[in-house]
């Protein structure tokens, strides 16, 4: 099992990586929050999950360990495979996920792309009792349901047919502060004079 890579960045795109390592180039795959994290970096170590299937061998790569612990967990849901993982993964922020399993928020997991109510109430049946015994061993405080103004911000411009990626890179640039100033509509307008 290879558990962590340190090398060379040699791409980095929004679904892999790929790491130069000893003159052998690993292609990783990754979610949008590690890509985001990776953006612009020339060396790294880069966290793995090894999955080995009959058509071959796959890697998944994080930057923090409580990523890859969740992926590991997520898979380990009946219906959850590594791509509906890192989908998820993607589209939702730790805390998010962490939150909506504790509080049994189905909804928040069948916004996601692949996800049908029965997968997301699989989630959270499975799920609960380990995230709560973490979380009160890393003193985790869940979160508010309050809705993530980034992801609606990006559920409207996907609507209004813009590209995801070109998308995400203009959320990605607005602080944790400027966030706690802007409306939805603000975020939304941003995004629109960016874009056009």
């Amino acid at each position: 099992m290879i558990t962590f890579i340190r090398g060379k960045v040699v791409q980095c795109q929004p679904t892999f990586v790929i790491v130069e390592a000893g003159g052998i180039g690993y292609f990783i795959h990754i979610s949008l929050s590690s890509y985001s994290k990776l953006l612009n970096i020339q060396e790294t170590l880069i966290l793995t999950h090894q999955i080995i299937k009959e058509d071959g061998h796959f890697l998944y790569g994080f930057v923090e360990e409580e990523e890859r612990t969740l992926f590991v967990q997520l898979i380990s849901v009946n219906g959850v495979g590594p791509n509906t993982a890192r989908v998820i993964l993607s589209y939702l922020e730790i805390g998010d996920i962490k939150s909506a399993i504790v509080t049994g928020d189905d909804v928040v997991f069948r916004k996601v792309k692949g996800v049908g109510p029965k997968t997301a109430q699989r989630i959270i049946i499975d799920l609960k009792d380990k995230i709560v015994k973490e979380s009160s061993n890393e003193g985790f405080t869940i979160k508010s349901k309050v809705p993530n103004i980034k992801n609606e911000a990006l559920s409207a411009m996907l609507a209004l047919g813009f590209v995801r990626a070109q998308v995400e890179q203009v959320l990605r640039m607005v602080t944790e502060n400027e966030l706690n100033s802007y409306t939805l509509e603000d975020l939304i307008k941003l995004c629109l004079k960016k874009l056009s």
